[in-house]
C-alpha cells in the first residue's frame, strides 16, 4: 500500500522543522537575542560569537555561546550559592548485527496448498548489516557562583 503524497510531504515538513529547531548555534542564538548580545562587553561579544566561554562571564553570555543546558544542578560552594550547567552530547556507536529467521509461504515441501506445495513451508533467511546506537556523554559543564562563571570544562572535539 502506498502512502499518500500529502502524508509524505507533511512528514517531511515536520522532520525539517524539528531539524531546524535542533540546530541551534551561537549565531542563531545571537540573532534571536540581540539585546542580550548587545549588553555584553566587546571582548565577551567576540568570545561568544566564536562559541567559547571564559571565567567571569555571566549566564547570558554562556547561553549565547553554548546554548540551553541539558540539566542544571544547584548547591553551595564555600558557603555561597552555586549552580552547574551540564551539556550532553551523543556519540554514534556502530555495530554489526546478524539475524536469522524463516519465511512463510512459497513452495515449501509438505505444505497444504494445491498440488501438495505452497502454504506453510518456508525457507531459512539470514541477514547482516550495521546498526547505529547513539550514546550520551558529558560534553561540557559550567560552574557559576553569584551568576558568574567560576569554572568550566568541555570535551575535546
Amino acid at each position: 500500500m502506498k502512502t499518500p503524497l500529502f502524508i509524505r510531504l507533511s512528514m517531511a515538513v515536520i522532520a525539517a522543522t524539528l531539524l531546524v529547531q535542533c540546530s541551534s548555534t551561537p549565531k542563531t542564538r545571537i540573532e534571536k537575542n540581540p539585546q542580550m548580545f548587545a549588553n555584553l562587553s566587546a571582548a565577551d561579544r567576540q568570545i561568544v560569537s566564536s562559541g567559547h566561554i571564559r571565567e567571569g562571564m555571566g549566564r547570558d553570555a554562556v547561553f549565547l555561546a553554548w546554548g540551553r543546558p541539558d540539566s542544571v544542578s544547584i548547591g553551595t560552594n564555600r558557603g555561597r550559592e552555586s549552580e552547574v550547567w551540564n551539556y550532553e552530547g551523543q556519540r554514534p556507536i556502530r555495530s554489526m548485527s546478524t539475524s536469522m529467521g524463516f519465511g512463510y509461504g512459497g513452495f515449501g515441501y509438505g505444505g497444504w496448498g494445491p498440488y501438495g506445495y505452497g502454504g506453510l513451508g518456508g525457507y531459512p533467511m539470514m541477514g547482516t548489516g550495521t546498526s547505529v546506537t547513539y550514546m550520551p556523554y558529558n560534553a561540557g559543564e559550567v560552574g557559576f557562583v553569584a551568576g558568574r562563571v567560576v569554572n568550566w570544562k568541555a570535551t575535546k572535539r
